[in-house]
C-alpha cells in the first residue's frame, strides 16, 4: 500500500492514526459483549475504518454525515461520546433513541450525524435534501453519504443521484465497494465493472480510491469537499475500493467467501498498514501506540461502566405514544375578512399561496408543479410570484422527493411534495411509513412535510389514477391524515397541514376540484386537525364518512326527506375525533359507516370496531358499513359506477332505519 503524505503535518497524520485505532478498538470489545451476551448485535467495520475516518476528518464539524452500519468511525471521529454510544448498543435510554432502536439507527443534530434504516438505501435522498437547504440557504458546505455495493441496486441509488445531478447538489456519495452484499457477491449485484462507469451517465464526476489507504481517502474527500464549497454544488460520486473483513453480522460469518481472497485482504489492513507506514516515517513510536491504546483503553472502559450502571428503561405507554409525534399544539387560526366564491381547486390553490407566503422556508416539489402548473393546474403561476428555487419541478422520483423533504426538515425548512395522483405514492412509501412517521419516535427529529395526494374515483381513470388508499397511511403511527370534504375545509386544513412541523398527508378528491363551490375566507385561516364537523343534523340515524361520501349522503337524504339523520364529516382521519362519534352514536343509536375505500381493510372497520367496544350500550341496530366493492377501480364508466358505493347507499340506510 503506497502514502503519500504530501504537505500533511505529522499531527494530521497522527490524529488519522488515532482515528483509525479507536474504532477498531471499539470493535475488538463489541465482539467480546456480543459473545458474553451484553449487546444483541453487531455489523463490523473491521478492515472498512479508514474510509469512515478519512472522510469525516476531511469534512468540517457542521457538515452533515449520513453513516451506514459499518461506520463506527464516523461517530467517533465527531467525539461522540462513548457513554451515549454504549448506551445505544445496550438499548438504553441514555442512548440516542431512548432504547427504541439499535446500532447505528439514529441520528444527532448535536454532531450533524443522520443515521440509516434498514433498507440501505432512503438516506441517499435525505442526504440531497441536506444539501438542497444548504444551498437555498446559501451555506457553502458539502454533504456526505455513504452507501454499499449491494444497497447501490436499490431505486433509491439511482433517484438520488439523479436529482442531486440535475439539481446540482452539493453531495458527495460514497460507495463503499466491499464485495459483497451480505453473502451475494458483486457479480450477482451488478454487470458494469466500477461504480465510476456509472458517473458519466448522471453527467457527474466520479472518482475511485483506495478505501483501505487512510491517507487517500482524506485527501480525496478533502479536496472535493473544497471544491464543492467553493462552487455551491455538483456531486461526486466516490468509489472505496475495500472489503468486509467479518460477516455481513456476526452471525452470518463469512464461509461464503473464498480464503485467497480473505488472506488477500488482510494483507491490506487499513490500520497495519498505516501503523507500518507512520513507524517507518518515524511519526509514531513504539512507545506513542502504547500510550495511544492505553488512553482508549481507558476511554471505552469508563464509556461502558456508565453504561452498565445504567438500568434498561422502564416502559411507559403513554410516552411512547406520544413520542410517535413532534409535540405541537395548534392554534386556530380562525376566519376573518372578506369572503368570495371559491371552487374546490382554487381554495386548495389559495391555501398553498398564503402558506409560502407566511413561511419563506416553505419549498413546493413535484412532478410538472413549475411552469406547468401540476396537471390539475393547482400551482399555476406560482413560479412568477416564489421563484424556481421554492417552486420545483422533479424528475419521477417519488422516493428521492420525499425523502429529501426529510433531508429540509433536518435543516428546518417546510416542504410540501405533490403526487401527480394519489396512485403514484407507491413509488414513494417506504419513506413514508418508515423514515417520516418514525423519524421522532426514534431520535426525535421532527419531519415537517406534506404529502399532497390527488384521490378518487369517477372520472374514468382507471385502476392507477382513482384509487383511494387513505387506510394505508391511516395504519401507520407517526403520520397524520387529513381528507377535506369541502372548499372551506380545504383551504383550512392544507394551511393546518403545512403549520404542523409533523408529516401530514393531505387527500384531495380531484371529482371536487371544478365541480364545487363555497364561500371561503380570502385571508389566511386553519381548520383544527382531529376534529368532526356535523354538516347535518337528524335524529333517526348517523352516517359518519368523509371525502366524497359526505355529498353521496346529503344526496340520499335529500332524496329520502322521511329519514332524519347526522351526517358527521370525519375531516381528518389520523388522529379522527372519538368524541363527535361517540356523540352522535349516543344521539341516533343507529350507525353507518360510508367510504368510498374498499371495504375490507378500509377505515370504516376500525371505527365500527371501536364503536362496538366503547358505545354497544347505546346502539339500536347492527353497525353497517357501504364502501367500493373488493376489486381493482375500473375503468369503462357503468362498471366504475358499479363499483362505487353510491348506489347502493339509499339500500342500506333503509335497511338501517328498518332494522
Amino acid at each position: 500500500m503506497n502514502f503519500d503524505r504530501k504537505k500533511y503535518s505529522n499531527k494530521l497524520l497522527m490524529d488519522l492514526y488515532e482515528g483509525l485505532l479507536r474504532p477498531r478498538m471499539i470493535e475488538e470489545k463489541m465482539l467480546i459483549l456480543l459473545r458474553q451476551g451484553k449487546i444483541s448485535k453487531w455489523f463490523s467495520g473491521i478492515g472498512q475504518e479508514a474510509i469512515s475516518v478519512g472522510a469525516t476528518k476531511a469534512l468540517k464539524d457542521e457538515e452533515y454525515i449520513l453513516p451506514m452500519h459499518r461506520n463506527l468511525g464516523v461517530f467517533t471521529s465527531r467525539n461522540v461520546p462513548y457513554d451515549r454510544l454504549f448506551a445505544q448498543f445496550q438499548g438504553k435510554i441514555h442512548g440516542f433513541t431512548k432504547g427504541r432502536d439499535r446500532s447505528f439507527h439514529f441520528g444527532t443534530n448535536d454532531y450533524n450525524i443522520v443515521g440509516m434504516i434498514s433498507h440501505l438505501g432512503p438516506q441517499l435522498a435525505v442526504a440531497d435534501g441536506i444539501a438542497l437547504a444548504n444551498q437555498l440557504g446559501k451555506e457553502s458546505k458539502a454533504t456526505l453519504v455513504f452507501t454499499g455495493d449491494g444497497g447501490a441496486s436499490e431505486g433509491d441509488f439511482h433517484e438520488a443521484l439523479n436529482v442531486a445531478a440535475v439539481w446540482n447538489l452539493p453531495v458527495i456519495f460514497v460507495v463503499e465497494n466491499n464485495g459483497y452484499g451480505l453473502s451475494t457477491p458483486s457479480s450477482e449485484q451488478f454487470k458494469f465493472k466500477n461504480f465510476i462507469d456509472k458517473g458519466p451517465g448522471y453527467g457527474i464526476e466520479a472518482v475511485k480510491i483506495d478505501g483501505n489507504n487512510v491517507l487517500e481517502v482524506y485527501d480525496t474527500i478533502d479536496r472535493l469537499s473544497k471544491k464543492l464549497r467553493k462552487n455551491g454544488g455538483g456531486p461526486v460520486l466516490v468509489e472505496a475500493m475495500t472489503f468486509r473483513m467479518r460477516g455481513h453480522e456476526e452471525a452470518s460469518g463469512t464461509k461464503y467467501v473464498p480464503k485467497e481472497l480473505m488472506d488477500h485482504w488482510a494483507k491490506k489492513d487499513p490500520l497495519e498498514n498505516y501503523e507500518r507506514y507512520l513507524l517507518k516515517e518515524k511519526v509514531l513510536t513504539k512507545k506513542d501506540i502504547e500510550k495511544l491504546r492505553a488512553g482508549i483503553q481507558q476511554d471505552i472502559d469508563t464509556g461502558l461502566d456508565k453504561a452498565y450502571s445504567e438500568e434498561l428503561p422502564v416502559a411507559s405507554t403513554e410516552l411512547e405514544i406520544t413520542d410517535m409525534y413532534y409535540p405541537f399544539e395548534q392554534k386556530v387560526v380562525e376566519e376573518s375578512g372578506n369572503f368570495s366564491e371559491k371552487r374546490y381547486v382554487d381554495a386548495i390553490s389559495d391555501g398553498l399561496k398564503q402558506s409560502l407566503e407566511k413561511y419563506p422556508e416553505l419549498v413546493i416539489m413535484g412532478q410538472d408543479v413549475a411552469d406547468y402548473g401540476g396537471v390539475f393546474k393547482i400551482t399555476e403561476g406560482f413560479v412568477d410570484k416564489f421563484g424556481r428555487e421554492r417552486i420545483r419541478n422533479t424528475p419521477l422520483c417519488e422516493s428521492a422527493i420525499i425523502g429529501i423533504g426529510l433531508g429540509m426538515s433536518i435543516k428546518k425548512r417546510k416542504s410540501l411534495v405533490e403526487m401527480q395522483f394519489a396512485d403514484f405514492v407507491t413509488c414513494g412509501f417506504n419513506q413514508i411509513v418508515n423514515n417520516l412517521a418514525k423519524s421522532h419516535y426514534r431520535w426525535q427529529q421532527n419531519a415537517d412535510v406534506v404529502v399532497r395526494m390527488p384521490t378518487g374515483a369517477g372520472v374514468a381513470a382507471g385502476p392507477f389514477h382513482s384509487q383511494s388508499n387513505e387506510a394505508w397511511f391511516f395504519h401507520t403511527p407517526g403520520l397524520k391524515v387529513v381528507y377535506p370534504s369541502n372548499p372551506k375545509d380545504a383551504k383550512g386544513l392544507l394551511c393546518a397541514a403545512i403549520e404542523d412541523p409533523n408529516p401530514v398527508i393531505y387527500f384531495e378528491h380531484k371529482m371536487l376540484y371544478r365541480s364545487l363551490t363555497d364561500e371561503v375566507c380570502d385571508d389566511y385561516y386553519t381548520t383544527e386537525i382531529g376534529k368532526a364537523n356535523l354538516v347535518q343534523e337528524g335524529s333517526d340515524i348517523s352516517i359518519i364518512t368523509y371525502g366524497m361520501g359526505v355529498h353521496w349522503a346529503k344526496e340520499i337524504m335529500g332524496n329520502n326527506p322521511e329519514i332524519s339523520a347526522d351526517i358527521l364529516d370525519l375531516r381528518s382521519l389520523l388522529p379522527w375525533d372519538k368524541d363527535a362519534v361517540r356523540k352522535t352514536v349516543e344521539k341516533t343509536g343507529r350507525v353507518l359507516i360510508l367510504h368510498e375505500d374498499c371495504l375490507t381493510g378500509g377505515i370504516g372497520g376500525e371505527i365500527s370496531a371501536w364503536i362496538g367496544e366503547h358505545c354497544f350500550n347505546y346502539l339500536d341496530a347492527p353497525i353497517l358499513r357501504e364502501a367500493s366493492l373488493d376489486t381493482a377501480v375500473p375503468f369503462s364508466p357503468p362498471l366504475e359506477q358499479n363499483f362505487l358505493p353510491k348506489g347502493r347507499l339509499a339500500q342500506k340506510i333503509k335497511d338501517l332505519v328498518e332494522f
